[in-house]
This record gives structure tokens, sequence and C-alpha cells, in this order.
């Protein structure tokens, strides 16, 4: 591992069920990432659409390795020299009424260099809010991680953050990202106490982009962006609105913490 830091930064959202216009914010936000000095940044899940219904997404799904979406991030990771973790789009699954929830990476030249598939679908039910992805996703079945300059990044999607053994599962990661989009009720409750436990127990960093603010279908996502360090504090973030939250990946101080507090090497299962 590298002793260099290195910038990282999430973009958050407030996206729409217009994939123009969610194209042309994010790369709006990608270049203020950019920016910043970040060398791998990432969008919130749902970046590219967030339909009016739960089905819109089915629409837009592209076949692995062509599509607007999939070609936007290939060239804007190439622009700007960032690995880039394209949040989640709807890739084609097996199901004609269903799609992947799938996040992407792409490397500084633009070539595709990890995939992962969500795994935990999202099911929630409280008096007039409800949602059940399963009816129109199909869960992943692998754990996904890629290897960065700094180290092994591991990858995770919004609910996923409540199942800790997919995290363990992972390996031993410099870098956890949590492209998400929380709903405010949830989110107000679990987000950043879920994010810290997940960076603590696992010791590494932790970087969660998300969608943040009252979209035009209604719904309503909590935001709060943020970077959280190995220690399980937070580096910074973003409360609501569109924006960037960024910060360094320090593998010295990551180091530190594992000699200081060796819970690693401690386990028993």
């Amino acid at each position: 591992m590298t002793e260099m830091k290195t910038t990282v930064a999430a973009v958050q959202m407030i996206s729409t069920p217009v994939v123009e216009e969610n194209l042309a914010t994010a790369g709006r936000l990608l270049a203020q990432a950019a920016a910043t000095g970040a060398t791998l940044v990432t969008l919130p899940e749902y970046w590219p659409i967030m339909g009016r219904s739960d089905t819109d997404k089915v629409n837009h799904a592209e076949q692995p390795g062509s599509g607007p979406i999939q070609d936007f991030l290939a060239a804007q990771a190439r622009a700007h020299g960032i690995w880039l973790i394209g949040g989640t789009l709807p890739l084609v699954s097996n199901d004609a009424g269903k799609v992947l929830n799938t996040t992407l990476v792409y490397d500084p030249e633009g070539r595709p260099a990890g995939r992962y598939d969500k795994i935990h679908l999202f099911g929630f039910n409280k008096g007039s809010e409800s949602y059940d992805e399963a009816r129109t996703i199909v869960p992943g079945a692998t754990v996904g991680a890629f290897e960065a300059p700094f180290g092994r990044v591991g990858m995770s999607i919004c609910y996923d953050l409540r199942f800790p053994e997919l995290f363990r599962a992972m390996g031993e990661c410099a870098l956890i990202v949590v492209p998400a989009a929380f709903t405010h009720t949830t989110g107000k409750a679990h987000w950043e106490v879920l994010l810290r436990a997940r960076a603590i127990e696992n010791q590494c960093y932790v970087l969660a982009s998300a969608q943040g603010g009252l979209h035009p279908n209604g719904r309503r996502t909590f935001g709060h962006s943020m970077l959280v360090d190995p220690w399980g504090e937070v580096k910074d973030v973003l409360a609501e609105g569109e924006g960037v939250v960024s910060g360094e990946i320090d593998p010295a101080f990551l180091a530190q913490v594992r000699e200081n507090l060796p819970a690693l090497k401690h386990r028993k299962m």
C-alpha cells in the first residue's frame, strides 16, 4: 500500500425522472469533485433516474457494456482522469420486468474496472410510506471489490449497509463505498450510526454518496453524504442538496489505527 495520501470525493444529487437532466447535473458535480483534487469519485444510487414510478427504470435498463449512461461514465472518468464509481444504474436482467441495480467502476482511462449488483433489496412499510425493491429489481449474488492505487475498495449499495456480514466478506479494505438513496425516515434514525459502525468494525475509510432532498416523484431522501475515517470520525458531510464531499485517505493513519487496536487480527470467526 502506498504511503501517499489520496483525495476522494462523493457526489450528492436530487435526481429527477429525466435521464438527460441527471447526466447534466452529474457532469457538473463530477467536474466540481475533480477540482478538489479527488482521484476517486463516487455517484449516488439511482443517480441517472429517480422515476415517478418504480417501473420507470426498467425502460432505461442498459445491456452491460453499451448505452448512454455507461458511455457517459466512461467519458467522465477519462476526461477527469479519475477512478469513477458510477453510483448505480439499471442493467438488463434475465427477468423482463426487472433490472439489476448495478455499480460499475471505471479507471482513469475510462475502462471498466469493477462491478457489483446490489444484493440486499430494500423493503419498508410504515403508514403511507412503502417501498419494495424486489418488485422491480433482481438481487445480485456476488460480493464486489476492486484494487485502487491506494488499496482495496469494497462496494456496497444503500440497504446493504444494514448487513455487516457483507462487509466482512469483502476482505481487508482501505475504503468501502456506499452509494445510496436512503429515505429521510430511515436515514434520520440510522444512516450515520451505520456508516460509522462499518468504518469502526472494518477499520477502514467509508465514503457514502447519497441522494439528498425532495424528488419530483414525492420521495424525500436523507442526504448526508460523508467520508468517515477508520476511527469512526466524520471527516466531511453535506446535509441536503446537491454538492460534493471530499477528504483524504491516509494510509499511515489507517495503519496506525490497526496497530493501536488490532481488532481485525483478534477475530475468532
